[in-house]
């Protein structure tokens, strides 16, 4: 197996910073959901000042993961890339494995808490008595 040349690791870690934004991930998601949607139905669904929106597709338009197409006044937007659905899915899935970890660990925290007071409580009731 080769090593990536150190510009292909630069391009790639430009692809991901630019990703890593929760509203621009909002955004993307709802573009790969809907396909072409316009900055007022992006505001509308996400909840989010018109400015952000903006300002947030221009990053990724300007990084070359979304395109605009001008239809009379209104500018839609929409993924230049269908493989970012499957992107977005691996990521849900890989964040949720983890989380899936971590709900298990706090379960199990949980567990080792009550037990530690169970075992503790006739230790207490004990001492106040004597």
């Amino acid at each position: 197996m080769s090593i990536p040349s150190s510009q292909l690791q630069t391009l790639k870690a430009e692809f991901f910073r630019t990703l890593a934004h929760p509203v621009r991930i909002r955004l993307l998601e709802v573009l790969v959901d809907r396909g072409e949607t316009s900055v007022q139905e992006l505001q509308k669904t996400l909840g989010i000042d018109q400015p952000i929106v903006s300002q947030q597709l221009a990053r990724l338009r300007g990084s070359g993961i979304v395109a605009a197409t001008r239809q009379g006044t209104v500018i839609r937007y929409s993924v230049t890339d269908p493989l970012l659905k499957d992107l977005l899915r691996v990521a849900r899935q890989i964040l949720n494995r983890r989380l899936v970890g971590v709900r298990s660990l706090l379960r199990e925290l949980e567990r080792d808490r009550r037990v530690r007071e169970r075992a503790q409580a006739p230790m207490q009731g004990h001492a106040s008595r004597v």
